[in-house]
């Protein structure tokens, strides 16, 4: 049994660590049944450098989709109908070593459409996803700096 040395007038100033350690553990509980929630999940998309294709596969051994302003897709520089898509990108892909499907949309084009693409490959077969920038847009930074 512990002995207090205080007398029984005195005000209590011991800190009682007690319910700090209970609140403590609570949050702990709480934030190891959140944390699984916390990841999202999503498409894992390679990053366009300068100069990161140097030494890697030829970009020609690639499917390469563009999209065009307008709406209007290409396949390896061949035009896809409208939902014809995961057809041609299933047969380009049986072409090419690597798996790797590169998209190039023009500024105007929205995400939602690039993100169709990109899982459209996805269940096409594709092992490797990138998205590059235009040659247009390549020169105006050249151009800036």
């Amino acid at each position: 049994m512990a002995v207090s040395s205080q007398k029984s007038d005195e005000p209590i100033t011991e800190i009682n660590v007690t319910p700090l350690v209970d609140v403590c553990l609570v949050l702990v509980i709480i934030f190891m049944a959140v944390a699984p929630f916390a990841l999202v999940a999503g498409i894992k998309v390679l990053e366009s450098r300068s100069k990161a294709a140097e030494g890697k596969v030829d970009l020609d051994e690639n499917v390469r989709v563009k999209l065009t302003q307008a709406g209007d897709i290409t396949v390896n520089d061949a035009p896809v109908a409208g939902g014809g898509l995961p057809a041609a990108l299933a047969a380009a892909l049986l072409k090419s070593k690597d798996k790797m499907v590169t998209v190039t949309a023009d500024d105007g084009n929205f995400v939602g459409q690039v993100v169709d693409i990109l899982d459209a490959a996805r269940q096409a077969g594709a092992v490797k996803l990138a998205i590059l920038r235009t040659e247009d847009e390549k020169k105006k930074e050249g151009e800036g700096s």
